[in-house]
């Protein structure tokens, strides 16, 4: 486990190379939609090892004297209150944490961008809140027949409808807080005022996956339709690339559909398509960075099996349907696994069986398994960090890192002054116990300075976590999957 088989360096070199090349061969604008995350890709970095979650927005970096950041929203989304599932906030929310994190990093966000905007009036209450803020924010709207009624579409009635978003910089990148916001349709809007007003621009797009230089079977690339079960996407070979170079690549099907009509709309705006393929509209320079393809495989697997146990979870939860787990269900045949090539599965399988509560194992990353179980005091993965933290130090299983007498009075805070009904601690408040032993124990100061050794473990819980759990183990970097059973038959579940 921990094997690097990805050159970081390397894919930063090449992307960055790469982008500049496409500014030029525009004549000095590019519109770069970007799609996936740019700042906590965690899965290309699960699917990636080696592969940095900050790669992209570090890349960029690289070229933020030539760089815009115009971030686009649905203004459905903002109706609705969808919320990013990885993070548990809100789309709206989500914009703020995306211009701070930009900001960070010396970035220039110039503008919002709500799209499909129908007068929606959450939207309206956003957009004065942003302006409130000192961003510039511009409406897009709805087309009817959008993307097929070309003639419609590219013209005064439709993208020449939508407000032109001012921009200064050679590169404007568009991005969002998550799929479905309107990334592409904003760059073909930009770009039809701009040829309006007699400025050459052109558009290029950056996703990482799936990745078209690999098989169309690769693990990686499999772990990309796992990822995106929920929006049915299927990894396919690129036909029109095929036709114009005899070169076989890898799209998806979303792009591949689209592209007669992507086509047509650069003819009618541009004066001619200046792509022969949706492959060839990309600028992704991943996979020449992939230096162990073993190593990644094995990664990709594993990733396939913590998005088939991440979907039964929500398949409980009632947000995921059968359509969905079939689907993964396929892709581990396609890739030759089972849940049984998780061996923390078992482990916590087993551990729950033999205690008859639940319970919850880890993989370290030197292979070794730790498991924990429920107590009067901690909870099944408070009592599993203790005991890998444990291991990790060298410490006897015996040895109690937190004295009773500092458990019980936070429990005592919990139920009697907090209104809790679980006593247990959770793997945050273990913590922080720990760290305040840690200011006098030995002991309990080299276990706290093992937490960094916990990052790209792996663990498998007999019961579904509550979110403070996940959100732990989360920011350590652990890769949690769980049985899709809730520990009690309550129906109400925090």
């Amino acid at each position: 486990m921990g094997k690097t088989g990805f050159d970081n360096e390397k894919y930063l070199r090449m992307q960055s190379e790469k982008i500049r090349e496409r500014i030029s061969a525009f004549g000095g604008k590019l519109y770069l939609e970007f799609g996936g995350k740019l700042f906590d890709d965690y899965h290309a970095s699960r699917v990636l090892p080696g592969f940095k979650p900050d790669s992209k927005i570090n890349m960029l970096a690289q070229l933020k004297d030539q760089a815009e950041i115009v971030i686009v929203i649905n203004a459905s989304d903002i109706e609705k209150n969808k919320v990013r599932s990885d993070l548990g906030i809100t789309y709206d929310l989500d914009v703020l944490r995306l211009i701070d994190a930009f900001r960070g990093y010396g970035l220039y966000v110039g503008s919002v961008c709500l799209t499909q905007f129908a007068g929606q009036p959450s939207a309206i209450a956003y957009q004065k809140k942003l302006e409130s803020l000192g961003m510039k924010v511009y409406r897009h709207y709805p087309i009817e027949g959008y993307p097929y009624n070309i003639p419609l579409i590219v013209s005064d009635e439709g993208y020449g409808r939508n407000e032109y978003i001012e921009t200064t910089r050679s590169l404007v990148v568009i991005t969002a807080p998550g799929p479905g916001s309107g990334k592409m349709a904003t760059c073909l809007s930009q770009l039809y005022h701009e040829y309006r007003r007699g400025i050459t621009a052109g558009y290029a797009k950056y996703e990482t996956f799936p990745i078209w230089n690999i098989p169309l079977k690769h693990p990686v690339n499999l772990a990309y339709e796992a990822a995106t079960a929920d929006l049915n996407d299927v990894n396919m070979i690129d036909p029109f690339h095929l036709e114009a170079y005899n070169e076989t690549t890898i799209n998806y099907n979303r792009d591949v559909e689209v592209f007669p009509v992507l086509r047509a709309m650069f003819e009618k705006i541009m004066g001619e398509c200046p792509y022969k393929s949706p492959t060839d509209m990309g600028v992704n320079m991943a996979g020449y960075g992939i230096v162990d393809d073993e190593a990644v495989q094995l990664a990709a697997k594993q990733e396939i099996i913590r998005r088939y146990y991440n979907t039964l979870c929500q398949k409980r939860q009632g947000t995921a349907d059968d359509e969905q787990l079939l689907k993964i269900e396929l892709l581990m045949k396609q890739a030759a696994i089972t849940t049984d090539d998780r061996p923390v599965i078992s482990a916590a399988k087993v551990k729950a069986a033999t205690t008859g509560e639940p319970a919850a194992a880890m993989e370290l990353t030197d292979g070794r398994i730790i498991t924990g179980k429920t107590s009067e005091l901690l909870g099944a993965s408070s009592a599993l960090l203790l005991n890998a933290l444990k291991a990790l130090a060298g410490i006897d299983d015996e040895v109690q890192l937190i004295s009773p007498t500092i458990i019980e009075p936070i429990q005592n805070l919990k139920v009697c002054h907090l209104r809790n009904k679980n006593p247990r601690l959770h793997t945050d408040e273990v913590l922080i116990a720990l760290s305040i032993c840690a200011a006098t124990d030995e002991k309990a100061k080299l276990a706290m300075e093992q937490l960094q050794h916990l990052k790209n473990a792996e663990v498998h819980s007999s019961v579904i976590l509550s979110q403070v759990d996940k959100n732990v183990f989360r920011k350590l970097g652990v890769n949690l999957t769980c049985e899709p059973e809730y520990q009690t038959q309550k129906l109400y579940h925090k």
